[in-house]
């Protein structure tokens, strides 16, 4: 099978990924293998093929956004049926017995595996999972749309949990990318007024279809006080401009799994009046079935733009370089 591994991580410029040819994997215990459809395009991949993200393994497949039907299915798989359609996500193993697991907070499981950097992940023609781990995936969503649910969607939804945002409250997103773009609406369809910041004009424009209360670049203030926020963008630095907008008692998310060093904080300014920061660390498989039922009931709309597996180089280049809107997504080949 054709398959993208990250040879020597590096700015992707430079060309970190490499096309080669892999056996197709095979099924191991409770494991289905999925013949992939289609496979997005998540800045985590960027991180790992730039080395912001230290590899754990030599000649990783990245790609953890993955749709595809079931192949083959291994010893004790029975959750799916062969040619189901699935999805497979970042996360991808929890030890089941740390104290974390324990509480149900699985995302801060002690020694957990992910798609894509423990383990090869989608981009390839072929890819395995521990059915306990994917996802069963709404019938609504093709599969350009059902991809990048998995990680943007989840993480987004995620961090906007954790930004407690109050019922009708004054929402701030900083970055409107493939994660951003679907936690807007999320969002809006709870009844939040959007706010949203982001150098890219055709991401402002973005935002403004889908129904923004107000957008503006980078660093502009937003015309009200925020009740909580989400930081999407890599960037240190938009920490206190997103600190300095929020109202008493709002809370800042930051959802990236990567971010540049934060600048010095003034406490009286950007933390006093109860202002807080939280991280975001993966998610749990509760959040990605919960998000997907929320995305299906609200119809949520997902800007996509496709790619061919041999393109995959190219799909990093552009977001790296934010030319495109919305969540790029690989297509695969004919076997």
């Amino acid at each position: 099978m054709k398959a993208w591994v990250v040879r020597t991580p590096g700015p992707i410029d430079g060309g970190p990924l490499e096309l080669v040819e892999r056996a197709v994997p095979e099924a191991g215990p409770h494991e289905v293998r999925v013949r992939v459809h289609v496979c997005g395009v998540c800045r985590t991949d960027l991180h790992l093929a730039e080395g912001d993200l230290r590899p754990h393994g030599h000649d990783t497949v990245p790609g953890h956004e993955i749709v595809g039907v079931v192949d083959a299915m291994g010893e004790h798989a029975h959750r799916f049926e062969p040619g189901q359609r699935i999805g497979i996500a970042w996360l991808r193993r929890t030890c089941g017995v740390c104290r974390f697991c324990r509480r149900g907070d699985e995302n801060l499981c002690v020694d957990p595996r992910f798609t894509g950097w423990d383990a090869d992940g989608g981009y390839a023609q072929y890819a395995v999972v521990d059915e306990r781990y994917a996802y069963a995936l709404p019938e609504q969503f093709g599969d350009d749309e059902a991809a990048p649910l998995l990680c943007a969607g989840i993480i987004g939804y995620r961090a906007l949990r954790r930004a407690e945002l109050p019922p009708g409250g004054n929402l701030g997103l900083y970055g409107f990318g493939g994660s951003a773009h679907l936690a807007a609406q999320v969002a809006m369809a709870e009844g939040a007024a959007v706010y949203v910041m982001t150098r890219s004009a055709a991401a402002r424009q973005l935002a403004t279809d889908l129904g923004a209360a107000w957008v503006g670049d980078t660093f502009d203030p937003p015309p009200v006080p925020l009740d909580a926020a989400v930081t999407f963008a890599p960037a240190g630095e938009i920490v206190p401009a997103a600190l300095e907008a929020l109202d008493r008692g709002g809370t800042l998310a930051i959802a990236g799994i990567h971010l540049s060093d934060i600048p010095g904080l003034r406490y009286d300014e950007d933390l006093f009046q109860e202002r807080q920061v939280r991280s975001v660390t993966a998610n749990t498989r509760h959040d990605g079935e919960e998000f997907l039922r929320i995305a299906a009931r609200i119809g949520i709309r997902v800007e996509t733009h496709p790619y061919d597996l041999d393109q995959a180089d190219a799909a990093l280049r552009d977001l790296a370089h934010d030319r495109f809107t919305g969540a790029a997504v690989l297509h695969m080949p004919p076997d």
